[in-house]
Formats: C-alpha cells, sequence, structure tokens
C-alpha cells in the first residue's frame, strides 16, 4: 500500500453513471478522499456509513470523498443503496483492478487523503476511529455521534 508522503498515481475511472472521472481532474477542485472497498467486506460495510456523515457535515473545504469499489456496477448500487451512501463512486474494473494495483491495496478498506499537489497526506487500511476523527477535526465533520458503538480499530 502506498504510503503517505508519497505521490498519488492518476487513475480514470467510470462512475455508476458511466461518467469517467479523473483523479487529477478532481484534485484541481482540491483535497479527495479515496475510499476502496468491497460490497462483501463486513469493515467495509462498518465504514462506509461513517464516511458518508463525514461527507455530509464537512464545510466547504470538504475532500471530494470517491468510493473505489472492487466490485460490478450493479452489485455496487445495490451497495450503496443498502447503507443510503451518496457519495461518487467508481468501478475499479473487476479482475483488471487497475487503480486498487496502483495504490498497492492488499486489504480493504483502504483510505487516502490526497492534497491537491497530487501527495498522499493520510494512507490507513481498515477502520481505524482515530484516523476519521482526525479527518473530521480537519474537515469540520463529525464522523460519529456520541452514542455510536465502534470499534477503536477494525482491520480489513
Amino acid at each position: 500500500m502506498l504510503a503517505a508522503g508519497k505521490n498519488a498515481p492518476d487513475i480514470d475511472l467510470d462512475d455508476l453513471s458511466g461518467s469517467s472521472w479523473s483523479l487529477a481532474e478532481a484534485l484541481k477542485q482540491g483535497p479527495v478522499l479515496l475510499a476502496f472497498f468491497k460490497i462483501s467486506c463486513p469493515t467495509c460495510q462498518l465504514t462506509f456509513p461513517f464516511l458518508q456523515r463525514l461527507a455530509d457535515g464537512a464545510g466547504k473545504d470538504a475532500p471530494q470523498l470517491v468510493a473505489v469499489s472492487q466490485d460490478d456496477a450493479a452489485s455496487t448500487a445495490q451497495f450503496q443503496e443498502r447503507f443510503n451512501l451518496s457519495m461518487r463512486t467508481v468501478i475499479d474494473k473487476p479482475r483488471a483492478y487497475p487503480a486498487s494495483n496502483a495504490y498497492g491495496i492488499s486489504h480493504v478498506p483502504s483510505l487516502f487523503l490526497i492534497e491537491p499537489d497530487g501527495r498522499i497526506s493520510l494512507a490507513v487500511e481498515g477502520f481505524s476511529k482515530a484516523h476519521l476523527e482526525k479527518l473530521g477535526e480537519r474537515f469540520g465533520a463529525a464522523p460519529f455521534h456520541a452514542d455510536d458503538r465502534v470499534p477503536v480499530l477494525q482491520p480489513g
């Protein structure tokens, strides 16, 4: 997995609507939080509702949250509906996985915060409450509510 401090590889993928999405183009508008996942992953199922809260509550300086699915479009759309996710989701061409390979993904979820200069400032495998709280502090959002019962860490 690529580490913080490295330059993020550019990726070009199609989203669920079939529109093309490019990391290079997205970075022109500010930071991007890439979140790689598989729909069958229990840790992904735990993580993504909190990522959605982060996206919903963040201010004008919020990163663009882009989910990168390692599954087909139909299954991914069902995952989005099941967890009430509205974030942009792109498909990492199952079997070839060009984006996952470029980022050295071996576990999901894997999160990468990419700054507008293309540098990775945060790289996390699995669920990390502390890292999600750190993102929330930076972007003015609370991914957790006081009554949430969540683990401190959960491997992917």
